[in-house]
């Protein structure tokens, strides 16, 4: 079944790095077909209106609107060829570039769902120290706002093929498992490790008197034992009905020692994960993001994460 991937790009590094981890990702599906989409700088209404009340200032402005679009022709033509050179077949390779009507995120978007897009793929700019750069970024702006699309965002020159994938029962994870069966159906060159972290009473209050209540614990501890078992036989079941072999599947639950998220980016480091799955809501069923998606979503380093709506 075919598939598409929407490359949403700039002139950066980031975007080359985004477009270079699609490109290794499905060079040999036959299936998947990428978009390669530039949003132009946006010229104010104000200054569009004033040009209009002198000749030349009209004729500036038409010179800065051919110029801006030849820089986005060119763009989107130099990942064009960048991604034949890694051998995506040039019949799955289209490009298009806009100029920007709204916002840039709202544009990406708009795109995407019209197109019916199965993925958004973006590079994501720089964390620093206080990961302060992340916030208000496209990328992260992308990955608060695609509801209904998942949003891969790639950091570093990340290599895809091992995934690890963080569940916890819930909807959300299921929905991950399904989309993974969907996307990667009847591929070997992957392997899937779904990790899943037992959860606690504090996971589900921050009372303190409840947190220590050693007995409300266990019971939580043994039930949620119970549920990520099923669920592990339910996706396990997905993944060969997809073609995906037992031997390419695992399941790891690590003893809890902190946050939920803080151990799934340190399992994606020291296991040398090219690619983190993550649900958009956790058993919490939170808005936008569950707290654990938003701590990996915010720390991730040298990965591509995927979030799936």
């Amino acid at each position: 079944m075919e598939k598409k991937i929407l490359l949403a790009v700039d002139g950066s590094n980031h975007s080359a790095r985004a477009v270079d981890y699609a490109s290794e990702m499905f060079t040999h599906g036959k299936d998947f077909f990428y978009t390669i989409l530039h949003v132009q700088p946006m010229i104010s209404e104000y200054l569009l209106d004033e040009a209009k009340k002198d000749a030349r200032a009209n004729a500036e402005l038409k010179k800065l609107f051919k110029k801006n679009e030849a820089a986005a022709h060119e763009l989107v033509e130099s990942y064009r060829q960048r991604m034949l050179r890694r051998g995506v077949a040039e019949d799955h390779i289209a490009v298009q570039t806009q100029i920007r009507m709204v916002g840039v995120v709202k544009d990406i978007l708009e795109v995407a769902l019209k197109g019916m897009y199965d993925a958004i793929v973006v590079g994501r700019r720089g964390l620093g120290k206080a990961h302060k750069l992340f916030a208000g970024s496209v990328s992260s702006k992308l990955l608060e706002h695609a509801m209904r699309i998942p949003v891969w965002m790639v950091d570093g020159p990340a290599v895809p093929q091992r995934f690890l994938v963080a569940i916890d029962g819930s909807e959300s994870s299921y929905r991950a498992v399904d989309y993974l069966s969907d996307m990667l159906a009847s591929d070997t060159d992957f392997s899937l490790t779904l990790m899943h972290v037992p959860q606690s009473v504090q996971d589900f209050s921050d009372i303190e008197e409840i947190a220590q209540m050693s007995d409300l614990d266990e019971v939580i501890r043994k039930g949620d034992k119970l549920l990520i078992e099923g669920f592990y036989e339910l996706a396990q079941r997905k993944f060969r009905e997809a073609g995906i072999r037992s031997g390419q599947v695992r399941l790891i639950t690590p003893k809890r020692s902190t946050k939920i998220g803080k151990m799934i980016n340190e399992e994606a480091e020291t296991g040398n994960y090219g690619t983190v799955v993550v649900g958009r809501r956790g058993t919490g069923g939170a808005f936008f993001f569950g707290s654990v998606s938003r701590y990996v979503a915010e720390r991730l380093s040298g990965k591509a994460l995927w979030l799936i709506s």
